[in-house]
């Protein structure tokens, strides 16, 4: 396949994924409903219902306005050869192939993101802002970019010199052994997220004493969760959602409320999400989620060892050479499809994995404290309660509210 026809394959590739991510946001939008049934009614007053239409109608007016100039921008690069343009400017200044590609990485990523901050400004500072959410600073902003860019360079850098490096010296079979370190990696922040990378964000602070406390460690014991530590994380730093989850892989696990989420709830309900926490403990949903990613990264991999060393990809977008950096960006397209199918798999049994998750926050906890907890955390996030099927059928990892209630009603 020469190079000409590996552009237009990509470039087909790209506006395709545009136009269907488009449609799918379209007709999410036009699901929208206004007359409020009794069941809604119940937990819902008309005047937060309507907010909460609104609150999405923006966004995803918004959205088709910042997709559409990412998409030019991309479309823009690959169609003029932008790639290669970057590649070539940058090749005098680094004398091997794992900084060039650092290099050129560091440069597309900062400047896209440069590019787009002021969309996300307006995001946080003006929609969020808005509608109630937003609590970050200015301050707090920038301080999560320059972080997220040392993080992203110290570890994303780190990941990227081990792959260009592995295919350099192992070859073809480069796949297995960087599969293998990316499965151990990922089982590593498993591990230790909420003890090394969350602390670099947030603020953590142990649960006190107290009648939340005592309900959850009696919950605990009596189906036998093997819970090490509560810790109360300041969600409210940046925003009024709420959240809650449990981190750790083996006999000892910790669990992170939101403050905003202890702020809304009883203590019942605050027990029933936790339950629901522990339903994904108890089935192994966390043990086979982590298995599949391992798959896909495998499977991934191997596709990219049938494309890694084609010179025609780096040349279809501007290249002068081969070059693996080039080569990546065109294998992230062309694999875009493939991933987009996977993903889809994996959407729906994540909403498999919840409702039986629920199930079991109903069965050892209680039904109704669940279902008190779920319209709460829905009113409060002016969440979608009619998103259109398709929609959900692409893009929901959870299901739902009114299907939850629905399999959750005794």
């Amino acid at each position: 396949m020469n190079s000409n026809t590996i552009l237009y394959i990509v470039l087909a590739i790209s506006a395709i994924s545009y136009v269907f991510s488009q449609a799918l946001d379209y007709i999410n939008l036009k699901a929208q409903r206004k007359d409020i049934p009794d069941e809604i009614a119940s937990f819902y007053d008309k005047e937060k219902y309507l907010k909460s239409l609104d609150y999405h109608k923006e966004q995803t007016r918004f959205s088709f306005l910042t997709s559409a100039f990412s998409f030019a921008i991309s479309f823009s690069m690959l169609l003029f050869g932008g790639f290669g343009w970057i590649d070539a400017m940058l090749r005098p200044y680094f004398d091997n192939e794992i900084s060039l590609a650092l290099g050129f990485f560091a440069v597309i990523i900062i400047g896209s993101d440069i590019l787009t901050l002021p969309f996300q400004w307006h995001a946080t500072f003006g929609i969020e802002e808005k509608y109630g959410f937003n609590k970050t600073t200015i301050k707090t902003f920038m301080t999560d970019k320059l972080k997220g860019y040392l993080l992203g360079g110290l570890i994303g850098g780190a990941l990227l010199a081990l792959l260009i490096f592995s295919i350099n010296r192992i070859g073809p079979n480069f796949w297995i052994w960087f599969g293998v370190l990316a499965a151990v990696f990922i089982l590593f922040v498993n591990m230790f997220y909420t003890t090394l990378l969350l602390p670099l964000f947030n603020k953590l602070t142990p649960l006190g004493k107290g009648e939340l406390k005592t309900a959850i460690e009696a919950y605990a014991k009596k189906v036998n969760f093997p819970l090490d530590n509560i810790f109360i994380m300041d969600g409210s730093k940046r925003s009024k959602k709420a959240n809650a989850f449990f981190s750790g892989i083996g006999k000892k696990k910790k669990i992170v409320l939101f403050d905003t989420l202890i702020e809304n709830h009883t203590t019942e309900e605050l027990v029933a999400v936790l339950a629901h926490e522990v339903g994904h403990f108890k089935k192994k949903h966390i043990v086979w989620s982590y298995v599949l990613s391992v798959v896909q990264i495998f499977f991934m991999l191997f596709v990219l060892s049938l494309m890694v060393f084609n010179q025609n990809m780096s040349l279809a977008l501007g290249g002068q050479v081969q070059a693996i950096h080039l080569n990546l960006v065109v294998f992230m397209i062309l694999f875009s499809p493939i991933s987009g199918i996977t993903g889809m798999f994996t959407s729906m049994y994540s909403r498999k994995n919840e409702f039986e998750a629920d199930a079991y926050a109903k069965e050892t906890f209680g039904g109704t404290a669940l279902a008190n907890a779920l319209k709460k955390l829905s009113v409060d996030s002016l969440s979608n309660l009619y998103p259109h099927p398709t929609y959900v059928f692409f893009h929901y990892s959870h299901p739902p509210l009114l299907k939850r209630l629905e399999a959750i009603r005794p």
